[in-house]
């Protein structure tokens, strides 16, 4: 999603940590805990069959460019939820035992990251990876939206689209497709490739052979 050094911590997208802990204290007395099973995953995963389908159903295209592309062309996060924003939102949804202060940010909670098995106590350690990237979905049909429905895919909480994870590893992903970058826990990419496939079958976005090529080898390791 960002193609931010793996070895930096990206700030932007998350609340400052003084608003936080200003937020945290004024909030005490009304903090939320939402509890989630820390197997959570996100909305509409296909089974392989329907995943088979949808990816035989994608249109094989040469990759478009990126000119002219910039992730203010795709606005997030926007709010998705009462005070809650659409971050907030997928961190209470992938979390287990998330606390929230009035303003929804999270103060506490266990975050689990499936493309690398590692465990998380603090939000400000997790990404909300967009599992098509923005720039991604711009060389495959997006540069031709309008800025509402960039702005609908890039907080997209129907599809398989947003996913709490380790935040180096959202950023050494930075925008590349599975040709080039699949979770470095093998056993997740059968479920990465699923929900790659439904993201662009839905949004109807091409995808490039070598693309499709590493989907069907991942899909292929699907039990079902």
């Amino acid at each position: 999603m960002s193609s931010t050094a793996p070895t930096a911590r990206r700030r932007s997208l998350r609340r400052p940590a003084a608003a936080t802990v200003a937020a945290a204290l004024a909030g005490a007395c009304l903090a939320v805990v939402i509890g989630q099973p820390a197997s959570a995953t996100p909305p509409g995963i296909p089974s392989k069959a329907t995943a088979q389908s949808q990816l035989n159903a994608l249109t094989v295209a040469s990759q478009g460019s990126t000119s002219g592309y910039s992730r203010d062309l795709f606005p997030h996060w926007i709010t998705a939820s009462g005070s809650c924003n659409t971050r907030e939102q997928v961190l209470k949804r992938d979390g287990t035992s998330v606390v929230v202060d009035s303003s929804c940010a999270a103060t506490s909670g266990r975050w689990y990251s499936p493309y690398d098995g590692a465990t998380w106590t603090a939000a400000s350690d997790v990404d909300i990876d967009h599992v098509v990237p923005l720039a991604e979905a711009w060389r495959s049909g997006a540069n031709s939206w309008t800025t509402s429905r960039r702005q609908s895919f890039a907080n997209d909480l129907t599809r398989p689209q947003l996913i709490a994870v380790t935040d180096n590893v959202n950023q050494s992903k930075g925008d590349q497709d599975p040709s080039t970058w699949q979770p470095s826990l093998s056993s997740y990419r059968c479920t990465y490739s699923k929900m790659w496939i439904t993201v662009k079958y839905n949004w109807s976005l091409t995808l490039q052979s070598s693309e499709k090529s590493a989907l069907q080898s991942m899909l292929d390791t699907c039990g079902s």
